[in-house]
């Protein structure tokens, strides 16, 4: 079977907002999962530049960027436009980490293209970058419980009977990536489509 990519760099982009408020928000899952990545690698983001911090090197075989935009979620596609432009690249060679309201907590998505789905993270690079064709892991968080607004929702920390899971879904989302990389998103999907609450849900 023929690799999915080609030996050109990747950029893997985790959404969130910068600053240390937001550290361990719901919103700042795609910080969390590249954060650990990045770790896990010996890949640090400790260039800044392109509204990002970013970092270059080697990644389960591949030539890898890794970014974190630090421009506030809703302007996340100017750091898309500007790595994509700075090392030419077309939009189909970005993989985009977000947060999604739409899947429960432990679950994870490989999509590849779509709509914006109500993120506004992912309408600014769709809008920036002129295209949606480019691959996404939704890392889902579920729904509010009480009925708290939804920018207050996505803004705070889990519930405390939901943190171990969220933690978890982390190292598979981290996991998930590295799959994505080296193997091509049609590989992550086959794998990573399930629950991590050990329950298998169809999908």
């Amino acid at each position: 079977m023929a690799a999915y990519w080609d030996q050109r760099p990747i950029l893997v982009l985790g959404l969130g907002n910068p600053g240390p408020q937001y550290q361990g928000t719901r919103h700042n899952m795609g910080f969390a999962v590249t954060s650990l990545l990045a770790r896990r690698n010996g890949l640090p983001l400790g260039r800044s530049g392109h509204r990002s911090l970013w970092g270059q090197g080697r990644l389960v075989g591949r030539s890898v960027i890794l970014a974190q935009p630090q421009t506030f979620m809703n302007l996340s596609g100017e750091a898309a436009q500007g790595l994509l432009g700075y090392f030419d690249l077309e939009p189909g060679r970005l993989i985009v980490v977000h947060d999604d309201l739409d899947l429960p907590l432990g679950r994870l998505k490989v999509a590849l293209g779509g709509g914006a789905g109500g993120h506004r993270g992912v309408a600014s690079v769709i809008q920036r970058t002129g295209s949606s064709d480019f691959v996404r892991l939704k890392v889902g968080i579920g729904r509010p419980r009480y009925e708290e607004p939804i920018e207050k929702f996505v803004l705070s920390g889990f519930y405390a009977d939901q943190r171990l899971l969220a933690e978890n879904m982390v190292l598979a989302a981290a996991d998930c990536l590295e799959v994505i990389i080296s193997e091509g998103p049609p590989a992550a999907m086959q794998r990573f489509h399930r629950s991590y609450r050990n329950e298998e849900v169809e999908g």
